[in-house]
């Protein structure tokens, strides 16, 4: 099995400037990792609207809809560190991490990215991180 998370897949710092530019850019590094195809992104906007994917902690998850799992052809995690929060829905994000998870693989991935950003010093660590090799070291046991 490949890495759900491999350094290409880590974008720092991020270009969006708002939430959906922010799942726009989750979404292409997934599509460009051959891990969904471009119909999980509008997917993955379907999902916000129904429920927002803001997890706090400078956090959101965009994920796509139970319906697109088709379009998803490989788990895989994608990474973007914003400089500048991106208002959320009112929350500041500086990390967007998508997430595409085959076979309900996505509950997996996502216990893990929440542990990690429940832990104010690794959020701190990986808001001081100085490159996208620095954060994929931070991130790399989601791969475990």
């Amino acid at each position: 099995m490949s890495d759900i998370l491999t350094l290409s897949q880590i974008k720092v710092p991020g270009t969006a400037r708002s939430k959906d530019e922010a799942i726009r850019e989750a979404g292409q590094l997934l599509v460009d990792a051959g891990a969904v195809s471009p119909a999980y992104v509008d997917a993955m906007f379907e999902r916000e609207k129904s429920v927002s994917t803001y997890m706090g902690n400078s956090l959101a998850i965009p994920h796509g809809t139970n319906e697109a799992k088709d379009a998803i052809l490989r788990s895989a995690l994608s990474v973007v560190r914003y400089d500048q929060p991106i208002d959320w829905d009112g929350n500041e994000v500086r990390f967007a991490v998508g997430v595409a998870g085959v076979e309900n693989g996505h509950l997996e991935i996502l216990g893990k990215i929440a542990i990690v950003f429940s832990d104010s010093d690794e959020v701190d660590k990986l808001l001081a991180a100085g490159s996208a090799e620095e954060v994929y070291r931070l991130l790399h046991d989601v791969n475990e």
